[in-house]
Order: structure tokens, then sequence, then C-alpha cells
């Protein structure tokens, strides 16, 4: 029985140093560019995972009562704030003043509106659904991600229906077009207020068959003017039947192919994530107004893309908001990968996650302040 135990805590001793090894990496992901050390972003996406066995290993080396207990919370205490990146414990303001100006803005992938989900019916259940969600927040702004229009005439209208419904004064788009069906993917920013300049700042790796986009817009409310910006990141662009095996309810378990696929993908999409993020801070430093910048980035906060924002920017989500708040509702799992930042100059209240989402991403929404 005592040769168990000892072989036991032998083992366990070595499970620990890997498991803190792994940690010490995830807290490297952020700073690193993914082209320097390609692996070190898994750790970063891997990081709740791997941060939940190290607390547990805590756990028991405490009962254990072993000193391996003050190697571990060496560790833990070295990732400091990285630790809050995944968990918001801000607030709301309790009173926005009087003679602030506020924009509500709301952001959502919307996958095509449900575009390819079953029948016609299906598709405008989906579609009504996120115009009635639209309605219900009431947004100044929407950016919207993966969005569709098709050109008249067509029996599934979204674009003009917005501009009708909500009284929309000015929008810029940016869209891939198909001839056939006069189809049109792409991004989307709408808004009440009037805009005074619109661009779009280019990715170099953007191609015809890449619908990832960030275009921007100054928007003047009142005496003040905001550039917002819409993005949406590099996906990883797995095909439908590939994410098919990550449903809880297939028969179909992942293979080693398709996980090595899925790996294969991640590793072309982050770098390419990582130079799209810079790219886009590097065109918003140049910004003469406050800046708003949104959208579907694709990666999580323990990431080198959502640090490009996080080290200049706001978050939204953890200024006022509380918990995890993942967005993503995929068949892969992601957490939060969508979000609002904005210039330290401004402040932020009232961020709402949509609760039932009507695509693999909930909406997200918040009052931008500037007092």
């Amino acid at each position: 029985m005592l040769k168990k135990l000892v072989r036991f805590s032998s083992f366990f001793k070595v499970l620990t140093i890997i498991c803190l090894a792994a940690l010490l990496l995830a807290y490297l992901a952020p700073y690193v560019h993914p082209n320097t050390f390609k692996i070190l972003p898994f750790f970063g996406l891997a990081y709740p995972i791997i941060l939940v066995i190290t607390i547990l290993s805590l756990i028991v080396w405490i009962l254990a009562k072993s000193r391996i207990v003050f190697l571990i919370l060496f560790v833990l205490v070295l990732g400091g704030k990285l630790h809050f990146r995944m968990l918001a414990i801000g607030s709301n303001l309790k009173e926005i003043p009087e003679t602030a100006n506020t924009l509500t803005i709301l952001s959502n992938n919307v996958h095509l509106l449900g575009l390819y989900s079953g029948n016609e019916d299906e598709r405008k259940t989906i579609r009504n659904g996120i115009f009635e969600y639209i309605q219900t927040i009431d947004p100044d702004i929407m950016c919207f991600q993966e969005f569709y229009h098709q050109d008249k005439p067509t029996k599934f209208t979204t674009r003009d229906s917005i501009l009708q419904f909500m009284k929309i004064k000015d929008y810029h788009e940016r869209y891939a077009h198909k001839l056939n069906g006069r189809q049109n993917f792409g991004v989307i920013i709408l808004s009440k207020y009037p805009m005074i300049a619109k661009g779009d700042v280019m990715f170099e790796t953007q191609n015809n068959d890449d619908f990832n986009y960030c275009v921007y817009a100054d928007i003047v409310k009142g005496e003040d003017t905001f550039r917002i910006y819409n993005v949406h990141l590099q996906s990883i662009r797995l095909q439908r039947q590939e994410y098919s095996v990550f449903d809880e309810t297939s028969a179909e378990k992942p293979s080693r192919s398709t996980i090595r696929l899925l790996f294969d993908k991640l590793n072309v999409a982050y770098p390419k994530r990582a130079d799209q993020a810079r790219k886009v801070m590097e065109h918003a430093s140049t910004s003469p107004y406050p800046t708003i910048i949104c959208g579907d980035f694709n990666d999580t906060p323990m990431s080198y893309t959502y640090h490009q924002f996080s080290k200049h920017l706001t978050d939204a989500f953890r200024n006022t908001s509380k918990g995890i708040g993942a967005t993503y509702v995929g068949k892969v799992p992601a957490g939060r990968i969508d979000y609002i930042f904005h210039s330290e100059s401004l402040q932020s209240s009232e961020f709402i996650i949509q609760e039932a989402p009507f695509s693999d991403h909930r909406a997200i929404s918040c009052t931008i302040i500037k007092e």
C-alpha cells in the first residue's frame, strides 16, 4: 500500500509540473506573435482547462500537506491580471450624467441571417427573430458580421427591412459579391445618426474567397463625433460537414484526421488574425475622434489578437459586466470571441449578452458614454 502511494505521489507530481509548464506557456500566448511559436496560441486557447486542473491539483497538494503548494501558488500569482481577462468584475455606472452624450451599440455575427437553414419558413423565422431582438435593444448603431442581403427583386429582404423599421439614416458596408443570385456576403455598419466619413481597413490576406473585413465610419451625434470600426477577423473556415462531427447529437466522433484538420486550420488562422488586429489598431491610432471597435474577433481573451486591442482600449464587457460571458454557441467550444472595445476617454455601461441567440453567436450591446 505504501509503495502504491509513493508511486501515485511521484506520478501526480510529474502531472502537476507539466500542468504548471502549460500554464506558463498560456501566460505567454498574448505577448508572442503566433508565427514566432506556432503551438503557443493553443495553450492560450486551453487556458481555462489548464487553470481548472491547476487549482484542483493545488487542493490535492494542500490536503497532502506538500511543499509543492508553494510552487503552484507562485505560478498562479505570476499570472497576475491575466487571470481576470476571462472574468468580468466591473460594474455599471449608477447614474449617467444628464450632460453626457450616449450611444447604444449592438454587434452580432448573424451567420447570414439563417440563409442556409432548412426551408424558407425556417429562414424567415431566424431572420425575423434577429429583427425582433434588434427592435428590443433599439440601438443607435448596429454592426453586423457575416451579413447577407440580396439585390432586388427578392423575397428574403434583410438590409432594406432594417433600414425601414429602425429608421436608419446612413450605413456603410463591404461585401463579397456573387453574380449568381445577386448575393452579397460581408459586414455592415448601420446608424441612426449621420456618417460624415466612411472607409475600409484592407487586410493583406484579403482575397475574393475571404469574407473577413473591417469597415469604419465617423458618426456624429450632437456636438461629438465617434469613429466606429466593425471587425470580422480571420475565421477558421471549417466546412459545414467538418463542423458536424463536433455536434453533441452526432453519432460520428471526431477522428484524428478531423482533429488534425482543425489544428491545421487554426495554425493558418492565428497569424492572420494577429496581423489583421495589428493593422486595425495601427489605423485606429490615427483616428482624430474617440474610437469604438466591435465585432467578431474569432479569438479568446488569452490571445495575441485580443492583447493588441486591450493594451490600448477598454474592454466594455470587463468594464461594466460580471461573469465569464461566452458569446459563441457553435459546435466548436470557443467562449467569448465577440467584443466591444472603446477609447479610455469614453465610459461604458449596461453591457448585454443575448440570452437566446438566433445564430452561432450571441448578440452583444452596451451604452457608450462621452462626458
